[in-house]
């Protein structure tokens, strides 16, 4: 089978599933990936908490999680991924590093890119090293939910990447804020200490600043600047 056909079926796969799946619950959705995929996937996360990753673990205990180790992250970032590793022993942490170390980049392109350049920088530290890792696999599980963002309301629960070339799987797509922190509180679910102290959506820590009460939980992602996605999903 040619890297073409097997594109193909995989696409195939995924518009299939997205209309017999349109309206499957999270267990579903993760029940079917593991069952369509076996070890040849990988859930993503930020590490802003651990939702995503304890649904996942539900359906098979050893999943691969990808985190985005972009050289910019907030400490507390860092020590929410290794309190995940030793809260769910048995995930495999993927850490997805750029080509350049940071000081490498700020000396090809200058300091501080990300204010000069916050898409560059994303492209550099995000997109491509996702790019290189997802390479590896035939499907991602991504914390992607409708309410996240106007861009993205209309989030299937499984869908062709395109761009990534793989299956794609956002099985909370549907759940409201109210569903999401509920679940965090009935399972005492780690969450980034970020959270409570006024950092809604974490990024990079040059690039996100605390929220007011009350304000869109993405204000505080590149602030003062038209940029509202990072390029993962589109």
């Amino acid at each position: 089978m040619t890297a073409v056909t097997a594109k193909e079926e995989l696409k195939a796969l995924a518009d299939k599933a997205s209309v017999e799946l349109a309206d499957a619950t999270a267990r579903e959705a993760l029940d079917w990936t593991v069952g369509t995929f076996g070890d040849d996937f990988i859930v993503a996360s930020n590490m802003q908490d651990a939702v995503l990753i304890d649904l996942a673990t539900q359906a098979k205990s050893d999943v691969d999680v990808l985190f985005l180790e972009t050289g910019y992250h907030f400490a507390e970032t860092i020590g929410t991924r290794d309190a995940v590793a030793t809260v769910y022993p048995h995930v495999r942490i993927v850490n997805a590093q750029a080509e350049q170390s940071v000081a490498e980049q700020d000396a090809q392109y200058g300091p501080k890119l990300h204010e000069r350049d916050p898409n560059q920088c994303c492209h550099l530290r995000k997109v491509v090293p996702l790019r290189n890792t997802l390479a590896k696999y035939s499907a991602w599980v991504t914390g992607v939910r409708r309410v996240d963002a106007p861009t993205r309301a209309n989030t299937p629960i499984i869908t062709w990447d395109e761009r990534n070339g793989l299956v794609k799987i956002n099985p909370i797509a549907p759940w409201t804020d109210e569903e999401f922190r509920a679940y965090i509180d009935s399972h005492g679910i780690l969450e980034n200490p970020l959270v409570s102290a006024g950092y809604p959506s974490i990024g990079c820590a040059p690039c996100t600043a605390k929220v007011s009460p009350g304000a869109d939980p993405r204000s505080g992602r590149w602030a003062g600047q038209s940029k509202t996605e990072c390029g993962l999903h589109g």
